[in-house]
């Protein structure tokens, strides 16, 4: 199997994972929210601030699957790579409020750094592509000289 087709699998898997998680805590936040690894949860209407986590991995799902499907995939790599920091900052969320270690590692870090992982191998794939002389200019017309 080749990289190229490696890498299509797991940013694909990537993406249906986030847009699943995403759209559970959408649907259902309650129920959602025990799985991301803090001791406790807003209580009363704080179910609104576990929606905005859910919408937010719905979004950085969508700009992954716009980009894969679209062929976008030095782009693809860079996003992969950015929107790790997301998280990672859920990770950094989770121990600094005395949550869950094995959840922030083991959710949170590994999903990161998977996707840290999968963002430098398509990065990789792609690196000859972009380093690829582009087409050739056309030769230089020389300026025009009056009559």
């Amino acid at each position: 199997m080749s990289l190229k087709k490696i890498n299509t699998i797991l940013a694909a898997a990537f993406i249906l994972f986030i847009l699943w998680f995403g759209t559970e805590y959408i649907l259902s936040p309650e129920t959602t929210a025990p799985g991301y690894g803090l001791p406790s949860w807003p209580s009363g209407d704080g179910d609104g601030f576990l929606i905005v986590k859910g919408i937010r991995d719905v979004v950085l799902a969508l700009v992954l699957g716009i980009l894969l499907v679209t062929g976008h995939r030095r782009a693809l790599g860079w996003v992969l790579l950015v929107e790790a920091l997301a998280a990672y900052g859920d990770m950094t969320n989770v121990l600094a409020h005395n949550g869950s270690v094995a959840t922030a590692l083991g959710v949170h870090g590994l999903t990161a750094t998977l996707m840290v992982i999968n963002g430098l191998l398509i990065m990789r794939e792609t690196r000859n592509v972009a380093a690829a002389p582009g087409t050739p200019a056309p030769a230089a017309r020389p300026a025009w000289v009056g009559p």
